[in-house]
């Protein structure tokens, strides 16, 4: 099952996706996305009012309460690492475990939807992942008990402004307005067993590809992950809660962004997102999801810091 959040007639709805993606059968306004995933819904409440996709307009498919992104492409960090040194390689430390950081919920875009470039940017980025959304709470789950617990996925660009991104990591604080300015989800939910027949093992081998205005930028499999979705679950629970609706990124797939092609190809052969750039992402199983840049407003100015003349009295 394919699950979307559509507007029709000015009112928010659910919609249950054809599996040619050509018409939508749009539910009733009390029924939400989770209910539908979670299994909430009789199934007299399915049956919907049929409307071909052109005359819906798509949203982002959940709005969720949490992201969680992670990075788990070695051939993504590997880029990366080269851009700044070409015989660095991946730290020994991303081998060890998963790591995530926690994105915006309140700067969730959908399909179609146009992106700002962030506020003093001037190296902007696309990010190609997939993200797995949960369905029920859990804890302290393993890898297999994490399984019952995704309601499906989704394709997520993690946008990123790179200039912004690296100043503020100079810190060791993490990221901040470099990431919160836009998180694109879509075109919709895919529910587990409509992938089943593309698992290898416990990873899932779907076809992931990007285009920046048309031109192909290299494509990766999913099936790349150096560690399966159950896993990143399972260790998203460790020592607290995963809830409905929450988000769990897979991270950049390889070749899955300007920053890491710049790294093996040299800083002018793939520049920055201008606007009227479009950005075209493709997943196998999943669908295609399409945002196109414009442009943004001048920052506000803020004063540097001036430290207060109170000293603690420790």
């Amino acid at each position: 099952m394919r699950v979307a959040r559509v507007v029709m007639d000015g009112v928010t709805h659910t919609a249950i996706v054809a599996p040619d993606g050509a018409s939508v059968r749009v539910l009733a306004a009390e029924i939400g996305v989770l209910d539908v995933l979670c299994g909430r819904t009789e199934r007299e409440q399915m049956r919907g009012q049929e409307r071909p996709i052109e005359e819906v307009r798509l949203l982002a498919p959940i709005e969720p309460p949490s992201i969680r992104d992670f990075s788990v492409f070695e051939q993504h960090i590997e880029g990366i690492v080269m851009g700044r040194d070409p015989n660095a390689r991946v730290p020994d430390a991303w081998y060890r475990s998963p790591f995530c950081y926690f994105s915006n919920p309140g700067a969730v875009t959908g399909p179609g939807e146009e992106i700002p470039v962030p506020r003093g940017c001037r190296d902007l980025d696309f990010e190609l992942e997939v993200a797995a959304v949960i369905s029920r709470p859990g804890r302290n789950l393993t890898p297999e008990q994490a399984a019952e617990h995704i309601a499906g996925y989704t394709i997520f660009n993690d946008w990123s402004a790179r200039d912004l991104q690296f100043e503020e990591m100079k810190l060791g604080l993490g990221i901040c307005k470099g990431k919160d300015f836009a998180n694109t989800l879509g075109p919709w939910i895919v529910t587990p067993d409509e992938l089943e027949h593309l698992r290898t093992g416990d990873r899932l081998d779907l076809d992931m590809s990007a285009q920046v205005n048309g031109r192909p930028l290299g494509h990766d499999t999913l099936a790349n992950m150096a560690w399966s979705f159950q896993e990143l679950v399972s260790y998203a629970s460790r020592g607290t809660w995963v809830r409905p609706g929450d988000v769990l990124g897979s991270g950049t797939c390889g070749s899955g962004c300007l920053l890491e092609l710049r790294g093996r190809h040299g800083p002018d052969a793939y520049p920055p997102l201008a606007p009227g750039d479009t950005v075209t992402l493709s997943v196998q199983g999943i669908g295609t999801l399409t945002n196109t840049i414009v442009p943004g407003i001048d920052p506000v100015p803020l004063p540097e810091a001036r430290p207060g003349r109170m000293r603690s009295r420790a």
